[in-house]
């Protein structure tokens, strides 16, 4: 028996060459890999002297040859395949263990020329896989080094039952895909949307459940090339119970809003909703108002910060019932504090990446996928526009500002109310925007008074600002744009509320 070993991730490998041997494999290898195993005192044999003809090239050509590819895929059910393997002195060969040139993690590496790039793509690697993968009854084909130990055992154990096999060869068709989606993604540059596109995706979890007990789910990375952009699915669980579902797409939404603002800030979110958000140079005092938006709504959310977490906060955060709390960091008497609360997840997020590549939301429909950019509007660069008679105060603009990056997070029709850069009230997801004010007015209740209210797309009546100056609404930060803002407008001066326009909506579907 002959088995082909030419791997790129060498993890294990010595161990695995070493058991074939023991098996009565004859031992093939190229390059690194052959030196990497004749350190075992393995007679492992190059290519070369298999197929008669030396590596050219510079190693571009090795194992792409009839000796070799003739050995992987003449089947061995087919008495003339085999005829014809004898009559050209064609040894089958049994096992193929290939893993690719790590592509990925070169060009990942800073400024990496085009050569460079091009020289780390594997054409012979792919090639042997899809070869064994193709006549997997007959030709085990190994790619990655978690398998050998199961591989290794079933051999000893007499053979491998076609089922593994045919596993195996998925999982070696899966491994090129992945490959070819890296070295596309790499020379499509800044092209989002090609006609053709495949996505990378690699296992991190099984979920318990999906969004209900009868879904199944599982948690998969997006693999990208470059530096990937750092997200919910690199965060370091401290302490609870797993992860689902529900628990992963609420974590998601409360980091990206906590994450959009630059000064301290805590937001409480509940099904993907922000329920609380606030800003303040004391983060205790951010989550004291934060939770003072809606603390009904807060039992059972997900609490996020953007600072460090001190020991004051997790204690104040421990009064309240959380399915989770998210930090960069925290102090040793704050993580001692939260652990106390057995099934409370903590989870400790990376260090955001300086440059994470453009973002790309997916959204799943029937029968396909839609595609955009992920919503990073630069909101602070917006040139906001005065449109009534009276222009926000200063204290009103720092609101407005902080309603309308507070708002972005929150689902059509959103509305959100602040005072002192703290939400007080938010309505969400209604089909109609005036009842989304509504909510958002009854949640703030008197606090409403001499507040700021931010709307993620422009007012189509002027029933929301008649309804809103009810309350004592001072200003209002919406995008303009309606054929009605003129009477939207005339109702805002009416009551005295300044209102601007940003030019630009923040839709969340």
């Amino acid at each position: 028996m002959i088995a082909l070993i030419s791997v790129s991730d060498k993890a294990g490998v010595k161990e695995f060459a070493l058991a074939l041997a023991e098996l009565e494999f004859d031992i093939y290898s190229t390059g690194g890999t052959q030196q990497h195993l004749a350190e075992t005192g393995l007679p492992v044999q190059s290519i070369s002297a298999l197929t008669g003809f030396p590596e050219i090239l510079d190693g571009r050509v090795k194992t792409l040859h009839p000796l070799v590819h003739g050995g992987i895929l003449a089947r061995r059910d087919l008495p003339a395949h085999m005829d014809e393997l004898a009559e050209s002195h064609i040894p089958p060969i049994d096992l193929v263990c290939v893993n690719l040139y790590p592509f990925v993690e070169t060009v990942s590496r800073g400024q990496v020329s085009l050569e460079d790039a091009l020289e780390n793509i594997d054409i012979g690697g792919p090639a042997l896989i899809r070869a064994a993968a193709k006549n997997f009854p007959h030709v085990l084909v190994v790619v990655d080094p978690a398998d050998y130990e199961e591989i290794i055992d079933l051999l000893r154990a007499g053979d491998v039952p076609l089922g593994e096999r045919r596993r195996l060869a998925e999982k070696a068709f899966q491994h090129v895909a992945a490959y070819d989606t890296a070295v596309a993604q790499y020379l499509r540059g800044d092209d989002l949307f090609p006609d053709r596109l495949t996505i990378a995706l690699a296992k991190l979890s099984d979920l318990r459940y999906g969004e209900n007990p009868y879904q199944r789910a599982a948690l998969y990375r997006e693999e990208r090339v470059g530096q990937p952009e750092m997200g919910i699915v690199d965060a370091r669980q401290l302490h609870g119970k797993a992860m689902s579902l529900n628990n992963i797409l609420d974590a998601d939404a409360a980091w990206a809003a906590v994450n959009d603002f630059a000064e301290p800030a805590v937001v409480i979110v509940k099904h993907t909703n922000p329920c609380g958000l606030a800003c303040h140079q004391n983060i205790a005092e951010a989550y004291r108002r934060a939770l003072a938006s809606d603390p009904v709504s807060a039992f059972g959310g997900i609490v996020a910060c953007n600072r460090e977490l001190i020991g004051e906060v997790a204690q104040e955060m421990s009064q309240t019932f959380y399915e989770i709390v998210i930090a960069p960091a925290y102090r040793e008497e704050a993580l001692a504090t939260l652990e106390k609360k057995r099934d409370l997840r903590v989870l400790q997020m990376p260090e955001a990446l300086a440059d994470g590549g453009r973002a790309l939301d997916y959204r799943r429909v029937s029968g396909g996928i839609l595609i955009q950019e992920a919503d990073s509007y630069p909101d602070d660069d917006i040139e906001l526009r005065v449109v009534t008679k009276r222009a926000p105060t200063s204290e009103e603009l720092v609101d407005l500002r902080f309603a309308w990056k507070a708002v972005k997070h929150v689902k059509s029709n959103a509305i959100v109310i602040a005072k002192d850069k703290a939400m007080l009230g938010m309505g969400a997801g209604q089909p109609n925007r005036v009842t989304s004010v509504y909510l958002a007015l009854r949640a703030a209740e008197e606090r409403a008074r001499d507040a700021v209210l931010a709307s993620d797309a422009f007012f189509p009546f002027a029933d929301n600002v008649e309804l809103a100056a009810e309350k004592g609404i001072s200003a209002i930060i919406q995008p303009g744009g309606s054929i009605r803002d003129g009477e939207v407008i005339a109702a805002a001066d009416a009551h005295g509320i300044a209102m601007v326009f940003t030019g630009v909506r923040h839709f969340k579907h």
